[in-house]
């Protein structure tokens, strides 16, 4: 038996199938554009290989029996699975199938990488996004392991197998206490903040953001008065809140609200400060390709490397 149901091939599950729906040979061959004869011969073949009649022929047509009934709906179930996987396939080919697993971290996690996954969901509902919270070696490390697709940080440095693209560039802003005397300011400069107590992040791995911000204050050989540091910058901004001093922060952490909390933007000749993207050097699939796309449509783009 088994041996004769492998023999059974597609061709015989459309053509009985519409020979069955259509309750006539000739309706049938004219349905599928085939000559009479073949299409009998393959329905013939079907019910030897399956050892059982699914057809009594009438004078006016067909009539399904009883095994022809149970039959006809498991063909019918045979045929849509078919194509169900040639259009996933196909989905998948194209980029609109499949996971994407993204690697984020950092202060774009409140504005860009939301804004980044929510259009590209809108745009391949059928793909599935999942989120990993890494830094950046952590990111590395997944990336080259391939249980990263992607990943988004900051200040990457060249990697053999590894590209990075620049995707945004952030201004910088100063987080205050409500009620400093610098909030009285409409912008800041480095110079203002020389010499008050600064809260930095993160402290892990280096460089990082914490040498960014202290490379603005000796470029202008002013003193950066650091009285903190800590892994983040929700951590950063929550000490600000409680009076232990000022923080920096990009562009997308300005949605960060925290009572006692204001912030001001640093002149935007002071500084500037990238999102990367980081990905495979190898990986060209259509899934990868698709979510590219999207980010450079809703990211504004600047030349980066890679």
């Amino acid at each position: 038996m088994t041996s004769r149901l492998g023999a059974i091939e597609f061709r015989h599950l459309r053509y009985f199938t519409a020979v069955a729906e259509a309750r006539s040979f000739r309706a049938a061959a004219q349905q599928l554009h085939v000559s009479q004869p073949p299409l009998t011969r393959q329905v013939q073949q079907l019910e030897e290989l399956l050892g059982l009649v699914l057809l009594e022929r009438q004078p006016r047509g067909v009539e399904l029996t009883a095994a022809g009934v149970v039959f006809l709906e498991e063909a019918r179930n045979l045929l849509a699975l078919a194509d169900l996987a040639i259009d996933r396939t196909q989905m998948a080919a194209q980029g609109q199938l499949g996971r994407l697993d993204v690697g984020v971290y950092g202060s774009a996690v409140f504005d860009a990488i939301p804004r980044v996954i929510q259009a590209f969901r809108s745009a391949y509902p059928k793909v599935e996004v999942v989120l990993h919270n890494l830094d950046r070696a952590g990111q590395i490390k997944a990336l080259r392991e391939r249980r990263l697709t992607v990943g988004f940080n900051r200040f990457f440095v060249e990697e053999p197998d590894l590209v990075w693209d620049v995707v945004l560039a952030e201004a910088l802003n100063v987080a205050l206490p409500a009620g400093h005397r610098l909030v009285s300011r409409s912008q800041l400069t480095i110079a203002d903040l020389s010499g008050e107590p600064l809260v930095v992040y993160p402290r892990t791995p280096r460089p990082s953001f914490i040498d960014q911000v202290l490379g603005l204050f000796h470029r202008r050989h002013l003193t950066a008065q650091v009285v903190q540091e800590v892994d983040d910058v929700v951590t950063a901004i929550a000490l600000v809140s409680s009076g232990f001093g000022l923080t920096m922060v990009s562009d997308s952490a300005l949605n960060l609200r925290l009572p006692g909390i204001v912030y001001r933007p640093l002149e935007r000749n002071e500084a500037l400060i990238d999102l990367c993207m980081i990905r495979r050097a190898e990986d060209d699939s259509a899934l990868l390709r698709a979510f590219i796309d999207v980010v450079r449509k809703v990211l504004p783009q600047r030349p980066g490397n890679g």
